[in-house]
């Protein structure tokens, strides 16, 4: 699945707010309209949003024209400060625009031409890294996927979140890989429907058996005994463990609990911020009430309601079975089995 793509000297986006009825990319070829589909979820995804402001960086230094090191080195500086701002809770924004800051502070180019280069050429490799982790990802995961699991997701962790493959669901393509025969049931992931719109095309595309339901059938489903295991991405995780991922996430945890079901969490470990002691510290996004008022453009609540809509939520540790990522598992106590990795 092709997220994203550098092409004519500029980033070209699959269009996620459109799927799955259209098909469409768009061209971004300055650092404003990178900002834009970041903040708009034409693109989304903890990594594909830290590629593509990677990506974002290069053209944000090439609009400044630069004439020398100095001036280069304060107009990255700037874009990235900016970029960075876009959406606050995925860590793997600031990670990838900080490495090739740090990137380009190491070299000893002066030519303004020459560093763009050395930032595109770093941009690239974290586009092509994130897939290579990815399908590693996928291989460690798929040992802790029996046979014919049903598998139960939130939101969408696949290719379309990522540069390629995907995370959660890059362990449930990998179990396919590996002859497991599994299925998925796709929670639909209010407010917007990443789970429906996006998780169930990526299924459906790759002939994986999917079923979409409600965000309030989960628990339901599990006392049915029809889920064997969750599986979900994250947008940062805390030294201590704590994830935090798409709001709604928190629910489906407690209830895995309950009914006694494995709760993984895929990510690489570009994800892991061992900066910051707990989940409590997260900074969680807060999105316009409008993705909650409205659906397709037309409203679904009463006019002058007032809304809270927080993007994201924070799983403790404790409901975690163990994280998946591109160097191993991770299992409890986190802060000594992450700080490894």
């Amino acid at each position: 699945m092709d997220t994203m793509r550098w092409e004519d000297d500029a980033l070209v986006l699959l269009d996620q707010t459109k799927l799955p009825a259209v098909v469409e990319y768009i061209s971004c070829r300055d650092c404003d309209s990178v900002a834009g589909a970041i903040r708009s979820l034409q693109v989304r995804g903890a990594p594909a949003i830290g590629a593509a402001a990677a990506y974002g960086l290069v053209l944000g230094v090439r609009q400044a024209q630069p004439e020398n090191r100095t001036e280069f080195l304060a107009a990255a500086e700037e874009t990235a400060r900016f970029l960075a701002a876009t959406r606050p809770t995925a860590v793997n924004l600031a990670w990838a625009l900080n490495r090739l800051l740090t990137r380009l502070r190491a070299s000893d180019a002066a030519d303004p031409q020459e560093l763009t280069a050395l930032l595109l050429a770093e941009a690239h490799a974290i586009c092509g890294e994130d897939v290579a982790a990815n399908k590693r990802m996928g291989n460690f995961g798929r040992e802790l996927v029996p046979p014919g699991a049903r598998i139960l997701t939130h939101c969408n962790a696949g290719a379309l979140a990522t540069a390629g493959y995907g995370t959660a669901l890059g362990v449930i393509r990998a179990a396919q890989e590996a002859g497991k025969h599994v299925s998925v049931y796709a929670d639909e992931t209010r407010p917007l429907l990443q789970g429906a719109r996006l998780t169930a095309w990526e299924m459906v595309q790759e002939g994986i058996p999917v079923t979409v339901i409600t965000d309030n059938m989960a628990g339901y489903l599990m006392a049915r005994g029809m889920v064997d295991l969750v599986i979900v991405g994250a947008d940062r995780i805390a030294a201590n463990g704590d994830v935090a991922n798409k709001i709604g996430t928190y629910g489906v945890a407690v209830l895995a609990k309950e009914h006694g079901l494995p709760f993984y969490v895929a990510a690489p470990v570009s994800t892991i911020d061992l900066s910051l002691d707990s989940g409590a510290d997260i900074p969680i996004e807060e999105r316009a009430p409008e993705e909650v008022t409205h659906l397709a453009g037309r409203p679904v609540a009463a006019p002058g309601v007032r809304v809270w809509n927080p993007a994201f939520d924070v799983t403790p540790a404790r409901l975690v079975t163990a994280i998946i990522t591109d160097r191993g598992v991770a299992r409890p106590p986190y802060r000594e089995s992450l700080k490894r990795l």
